[in-house]
């Protein structure tokens, strides 16, 4: 297929080797659902069979790490590892990523903002999900420091891949959404500004908690030296 003939935004991206999905959008969605309930299903039954006794609040915040971890560790790292054969894929992470890409067309391209973020997402940010996983489950001291670390990646993140896209299609002219209001307002804005109001929760939820920690510990000095 000529490299031009895709549907993807800009129009004239060099886009190699493109081939259409074989599987529907619904298809697509359906498996994806079906994949991210059975994950957080066996994660919910495991943590309440051997941590039994964890709050809820710490419960659903294991959840959200180990899917932040799995998507960041399988579903990104399928992207870094296939960035530059994925056009042609027709396995079901290339299918989804082909049908993302109608969103943002630099991972059709391995643009090397993109590649370059994704990458360090792969390698460090999806591995600390799933130790800040573990230091709730386990009650670790460092579970508020790693949960700090890990949400100021994730808003830093999140903050330039907006800003780089919005900053080439309003000043350069060079869109990489496609026109309709589904792909922007969906795919582009909302599925990730998941990773914006998340994080940022539990960003306030470590800082509070580590606040706390230092005012009491200052009241506590203070009490002894007043003794």
């Amino acid at each position: 297929m000529n490299d031009l003939a895709h549907p993807y935004y800009p129009v004239n991206a060099r886009i190699n080797d493109y081939a259409p999905n074989e599987t529907s959008v619904l298809g697509l969605l359906f498996t994806a659902s079906v994949g991210t309930t059975a994950l957080l299903g066996a994660t919910f039954m495991l943590s309440s069979w051997l941590w039994p006794n964890l709050k809820k609040a710490d419960r659903i915040a294991v959840l959200w790490f180990i899917l932040s971890g799995t998507v960041h560790c399988f579903f990104e790292g399928y992207f870094m590892i296939n960035h530059a054969r994925m056009a042609s894929g027709q396995g079901f992470f290339a299918q989804l990523w082909k049908e993302y890409a109608l969103s943002d067309s630099r991972y059709m391209t391995a643009d090397t903002l993109v590649l370059c973020m994704e990458t360090i997402t792969v390698l460090l940010w999806g591995p600390l999900c799933f130790v800040v996983a573990y230091s709730i489950l386990s009650s670790h001291s460092l579970r508020h420091p790693l949960q700090i670390i890990v949400c100021m990646a994730h808003l830093y993140g999140d903050a330039l891949y907006y800003a780089t896209s919005l900053y080439d299609d309003y000043v350069h002219g060079r869109p990489y959404c496609r026109p309709e209001p589904v792909y922007f307002w969906v795919y582009y804005f909302l599925m990730n500004f998941i990773w914006i109001v998340v994080p940022f929760f539990y960003l306030y939820q470590s800082m509070k908690t580590i606040s706390h920690a230092m005012n009491k510990i200052g009241s506590d000095s203070l009490s002894r030296k007043s003794k």
